[in-house]
């Protein structure tokens, strides 16, 4: 099937393309094609048996493709998408000219409702699980019991509207159908949900953690509500935090009721350690993705420089042994002769031989 579709160009009249070839006024039309198909393209109003030239983005299309005047492709994919233009074979005027985009259906769409900012409303947001290659047009519809709702496009992202409520804690579901649709077909999905069943925060804020001085096993962490979270006053969040070590894949994990810090006591000293956290209504929906993560280490105390006995003793040899006076000596009584005319000398301070050597009376 084709969808031929207006341009809002035209070739100007008796202009002259770079081949020298003369082109009437003509409107170029879209052409559409599934990948895989075969396509016969016809020259205008020329008859099956005419002489023709056909082109594709400016090259001339080899006459093995043609059927008469009648241009044939098997099996076209992606790559074949372009231009394709026929003129007329002794006057090379252009007889018909269109843009073929190869592409595909639409697979069913992927879509997802949430209320990141509770009570005021919800958002949904879809995308297509894979590419079609050709443009696609969405509507959504949204039905609150009998009533349908007007889904506000976001201006940025192009593929989310939102949805204010009208009424809290209404016990009446919401239906959400989105319906894509291009060239080559169609498709559409539903979603039936309960109010407070899509309610999930964004994740906490400024998440940060330091250490506690003087305390090698603990940690100091703090964080802020979700900006987008509009009244944490009447619709409090608790939170959840997890921790663990770099050099370890296990979780610690800690919920807390209230409050926007906790203090880590079990933390492994000199560690550091990796931190997030996640928030959720006290009451209704799911928790939020978890925070940007954030590092820390735990206080170590500084290394103190220490002397060590042997040191001490060397230090003290050396800077003393400059200032000790030589050993002195004394002569022995007259009396202790040792040997015939022989005098013995006494050390009073021992026998220094290395440094003084013998001293010979």
């Amino acid at each position: 099937s084709w969808y031929p579709v207006p341009s809002t160009e035209c070739v100007p009249k008796d202009a002259i393309s770079k081949s020298g070839r003369g082109v009437l006024m003509w409107h170029s039309h879209i052409q559409y094609e599934r990948v895989g198909a075969d396509v016969t393209m016809k020259c205008g109003s020329m008859d099956w048996d005419a002489a023709v030239t056909w082109t594709a983005n400016g090259t001339d299309i080899d006459d093995s493709r043609l059927n008469g005047s009648y241009l044939v492709l098997r099996n076209v994919d992606l790559m074949q998408s372009g231009q394709y233009s026929c003129y007329e074979g002794s006057s090379w005027h252009l007889k018909y000219q269109t843009y073929l985009r190869v592409g595909t259906p639409p697979k069913e769409p992927v879509l997802m409702c949430r209320s990141n900012n509770y009570p005021k409303g919800f958002y949904c947001s879809w995308h297509l699980p894979s590419p079609t290659y050709i443009p696609n047009s969405f509507n959504i519809s949204v039905i609150h019991g009998t009533r349908e709702m007007v889904c506000e496009k976001d201006i940025f992202p192009k593929n989310r509207c939102h949805i204010r409520y009208l009424q809290l804690f209404s016990t009446v579901k919401y239906k959400v159908t989105l319906t894509v649709t291009n060239a080559l077909g169609k498709n559409s999905t539903t979603l039936t949900f309960d109010e407070f069943t899509i309610v999930k925060p964004d994740p906490p804020e400024n998440v940060v953690a330091k250490p506690v001085p003087n305390n090698p096993r603990r940690l100091e962490v703090a964080w802020q509500n979700p900006s987008s979270w509009p009244d944490p006053e009447s619709f409090p969040l608790k939170f959840f935090l997890r921790y663990r070590p770099l050099i370890l894949d296990q979780w610690q994990h800690v919920e807390l009721s209230d409050g926007t810090s906790h203090t880590i006591t079990d933390a492994y000293a000199g560690k550091e350690y990796i931190i997030q956290v996640a928030a959720k209504d006290n009451d209704i929906g799911t928790w939020s993705d978890w925070s940007v993560a954030v590092h820390a280490t735990p206080w170590m105390e500084e290394p103190k420089h220490l002397t060590t006995e042997a040191q001490v003793t060397e230090t003290t040899s050396t800077s003393t042994s400059s200032f000790m006076p030589p050993p002195t000596t004394k002569i022995c009584d007259k009396g202790a002769v040792v040997g015939s005319g022989a005098v013995a000398v006494c050390w009073t301070a021992g026998l220094v031989l290395a440094a003084y050597g013998v001293l010979f009376i």
